[in-house]
């Protein structure tokens, strides 16, 4: 049985108490008024403070970033913001893997671009949203994050470590025995646990990082079929990710699931239905499709848009479009049977809406990180505004009245946003406009050797223009399979060169075969009930509480597990096993819960 954690840490959950920090003065339990004051352990009032107080534990950073301290701090800070007057019946998650708001704002230009206008006015379909907040990414052991860390606590409600799925902090990457008792309840969970119908959405595999933290406990997100687990990981009892989704501990898989990684699903022996010259990776003989057909005899497999088509009126749906992720938006065209991100968003809302108990869908654009790391713009934007065209899918289809839809991203990247352009100058094109204050409008900006310039660049990745072994020194194009780079003699001269070709790679500074995540902070926007919580400055474990705490069948289950306090704000720890409402195979709890004060 995991140790329970501290009296102090629950008591500051279940009561304000000495000893004790109010999130009036920030979610880090001491904020700018303690701090000033010695750390003063009387809350202080806060006017921006309109929901129930909860006390979060003073403690050492980080050594006391324990999963409590991480959750209570992040359910005090949602309480705050109001999130509990939310009355939500629907909530809908948009994740765009990698979406920097440089990133925002360069496809809104483009978007609007290719609608004929200068484009700096243009918003994409979130940017229309009433309530806006920024969120910080780090993990607790990285300062720039992954998405496996990031999207564990969009899910679960706790910051953890980079590269774990549904694992607390407790465990180290790769330790399958120590992740045992450091399993997260996932928002997934909690929705079955309540009745909710429950969905996955993503254009990437559906076992890569972001779909897989709402359903898996793995302590490395690279775990994704059997073959990829040591020796010592499957002998301490750890099962791969692919399988987890079909063969879950709850004995509840989600209503609609859509997207790529076949390959992860199907034995070694088995030949994919779309591509004869391409085979499964699962080395146990494990026919995944064949077994999930199986127990869900009045479900469908589908992989393609006909049989999509075809599955109308059959419940749960198995979607899996590609071998491997789904294609980019601008390569989609030429495989007409993979669905748009907006089809597959309309489908899986018209499966899941209709019933009295609500539901909750991810929907994630995963590809948008996939072009930021090969140092395609083009990509990376046109993925962008694939989303958006999603996100105005999602609105037409459902009411602000009893559906919440936040849309953030999960960590940011290192694509830049400079010069002088002109208004309307092509935002994938050089720079036309001023490169000071005397510089002519209408020519080409140049740097100080002469040379024209892009407006988006990277900070690194491939698109340096040093030689490698696959392509010449100079402009690079997509996709550079970067091997054995070497130093550039001077930047190339870009004059003849398109640079709003599709397959152009912007400039990057420092030669990376993979350009790199950035660190800073990315957006949030959020419409419908309980999302006037979504403001200021936030952790992003925060936003996982929002969710909770705005849709009143979500807490209410915790509440039934005796995971809230005297107010009803769901402040303790549970299991995935206690969340959905099936004890799972081998399951500690999470916390010993003292009675809730009345």
């Amino acid at each position: 049985m995991r140790p329970a954690p501290p009296a102090t840490l629950l008591a500051c959950a279940l009561l304000s108490v000495a000893g004790c920090a109010s999130t009036a003065v920030g979610d880090a339990g001491t904020g700018m008024r303690d701090a000033a004051a010695g750390a003063s352990a009387t809350p202080a009032s806060d006017p921006a403070s309109v929901g129930p107080v909860v006390a979060v534990p003073q403690i050492a950073r980080p050594q006391g970033e324990t999963a409590q301290w991480w959750y209570t701090s992040g359910a005090a800070h949602a309480a705050r913001n109001g999130a509990m007057s939310g009355s939500a019946h629907n909530v809908i998650v948009f994740l765009g893997d990698g979406m920097s708001l440089t990133t925002v704002a360069a496809a809104r230009i483009l978007a609007g671009q290719r609608e004929g206008k200068p484009g700096e006015e243009h918003l994409l379909a979130w940017e229309h949203f009433p309530h806006t907040a920024l969120a910080r990414t780090y993990n607790v052991d990285a300062q720039t994050p992954d998405s496996a860390g990031t999207m564990t606590a969009i899910a679960s409600g706790v910051k953890t470590r980079a590269g774990v799925l549904g694992i607390g902090p407790a465990a180290l990457r790769g330790d399958c025995a120590a992740s045992v008792d450091a399993r997260l309840a996932s928002l997934l969970d909690i929705a079955q646990g309540a009745g909710l119908r429950t969905g996955i959405v993503t254009t990437t595999r559906i076992t890569h990082a972001t779909p897989a933290a709402m359903y898996a406990h793995s302590p490395d997100r690279n775990w994704e079929n059997d073959g990829q687990l040591p020796p010592e990981a499957l002998a301490d009892g750890c099962r791969d990710i692919a399988s987890q989704l079909v063969d879950p501990r709850s004995g509840r898989v989600p209503d609609v699931v859509f997207g790529g990684g076949r390959m992860h699903f199907l034995p070694l022996t088995q030949v994919d239905p779309e591509y004869a010259d391409r085979r499964g990776r699962r080395a146990d003989g494990r026919d995944l499709i064949a077994e999930w057909r199986t127990a869900h005899p009045g479900g469908a497999f589908v992989w393609n848009r006909d049989g999509l088509a075809a599955a109308a009126g059959r419940s749960p749906v198995l979607g899996l479009f590609e071998y491997d992720h789904l294609h980019y938006e601008h390569d989609r065209p030429a495989d007409p049977g993979e669905p748009s991100l907006a089809e597959l968003t309309t489908a899986a809302i018209a499966r899941l809406s209709g019933g009295d108990t609500g539901y909750l869908l991810l929907v994630e654009a995963g590809r948008i990180d996939h072009a930021h790391h090969e140092g395609n713009a083009y990509r990376a934007l046109t993925d962008t505004i694939a989303m958006s065209d999603a996100v105005a899918a999602a609105m037409a289809a459902t009411s602000d009245t009893d559906t919440l839809v936040l849309v953030t991203a999960d960590h940011a990247h290192t694509l830049t946003f400079a010069g002088y352009p002109i208004r309307g100058n092509p935002i994938l094109g050089k720079v036309v406009g001023s490169s000071g204050e005397e510089a002519d409008p209408d020519a080409y900006a140049r740097d100080g050797t002469g040379l024209p310039y892009t407006t988006l660049g990277y900070a690194n990745g491939p698109g340096h223009v040093g030689p490698s072994a696959s392509q010449p020194a100079g402009p690079k194009h997509h996709l550079h399979r970067a091997r054995d780079q070497q130093p550039a003699t001077g930047r190339a001269d870009l004059t003849a060169i398109d640079t709003t070709d599709p397959d152009y790679l912007q400039e990057a500074t420092v030669p990376l075969a993979s350009e790199s995540h950035g660190g800073d902070d990315v957006g949030v926007w959020a419409s419908g009930p309980g999302s006037a919580a979504v403001r200021g400055s936030l952790e992003q474990h925060v936003l996982y509480h929002v969710l909770v705490q705005a849709t009143p069948r979500l807490r209410a289950r915790l509440c039934a597990i005796g995971g809230c306090n005297g107010d009803g704000v769901p402040v303790l720890l549970s299991t995935a096993g206690d969340a959905s409402g099936a004890a799972p195979v081998g399951a500690t709890r999470d916390v010993v819960r003292p009675a809730a004060p009345r």
